[in-house]
């Protein structure tokens, strides 16, 4: 399996990491995928890469809860840089949250028209963080919809028509997580009738994580429960989730 999807490099791993990547290798994950949040930790996640280059791979943009108005334009040079003489694998993650402000809007939508540039011009995937802000995000992916325009909505948590409107784009993917596991999430109805090879992991660590670890840290090898559940929902084998979503990822992001 291959997480898309985690943040193994925030502090909630200090303590025991080397633990927490060894129950990730048991539990059937091959790699984990880095998305950067902003400069703050920037250093340890490329420390993760250095440290473990081919079962970690990195990303670099800025996450949109990092998108104030004091600093916005210099986080989004820092990850120009980066992005300009590093690899890594994706833009990301980038996007729009109006979960916790909503007053930051119109330079949230301008950042993350400025990173989609970026990944067309390096012709790298973006992943797309979109919390409540489904129609401000599909407001500024119809106006830069190409061919070069490809990517995963990370933790899809949206509707049938939500999930329809994002695969209509052509390049997209939904990562699924630990909400498809919560009992009145809804997804299990929604993930039922999207086909399986518009489908890539992820567990979002430390973040939501599956049941029966629901509002506990989450953690890579947690993916494998992620995987059982979409089995439960596609009704086929374990196997066929697990083959089809790495084959997935692995297309996605050319590893």
């Amino acid at each position: 399996m291959i997480d898309t999807h985690s943040h193994l490099y925030v502090e909630e791993f200090d303590l025991d990491r080397a633990a927490v990547i060894e129950r990730a290798q048991i539990a059937g994950v091959q790699q984990v995928l880095l998305p950067a949040i902003d400069s703050r930790s920037h250093a340890q996640m490329h420390a993760l890469s250095i440290d473990y280059p081919t079962f970690f791979k990195p990303m670099m943009g800025v996450h949109p809860c990092s998108v104030k108005p004091e600093n916005w334009k210099e986080e989004l040079n820092t990850a120009k840089d980066f992005l300009d003489n590093g690899n890594y694998i994706a833009v990301g993650e980038i996007g729009i949250d109006l979960f916790w402000d909503k007053t930051t809007l119109n330079i949230q939508q301008q950042a993350f028209a400025e990173q989609i540039a970026w990944a067309k011009t390096k012709k790298l995937p973006i992943v797309i963080h979109c919390r409540e802000a489904f129609d401000e995000i599909f407001e500024v992916l119809d106006t830069l919809n190409d061919e070069n325009l490809r990517g995963v909505f990370h933790c899809f948590t949206g509707s049938s028509q939500q999930a329809e409107k994002a695969l209509s784009y052509g390049n997209f993917m939904l990562g699924i997580g630990g909400v498809l596991t919560f009992k009145n999430s809804g997804l299990d109805k929604v993930m039922a009738n999207i086909p399986l090879q518009h489908l890539v992991l992820e567990t979002d660590s430390p973040y939501l994580a599956p049941l029966p670890f629901r509002g506990k840290r989450n953690e890579s090898a947690y993916v494998a429960l992620v995987a059982q559940k979409l089995a439960e929902v596609k009704q086929v084998p374990l196997q066929e989730i697990v083959a089809q979503t790495t084959a997935n990822a692995k297309k996605m992001f050319e590893l």
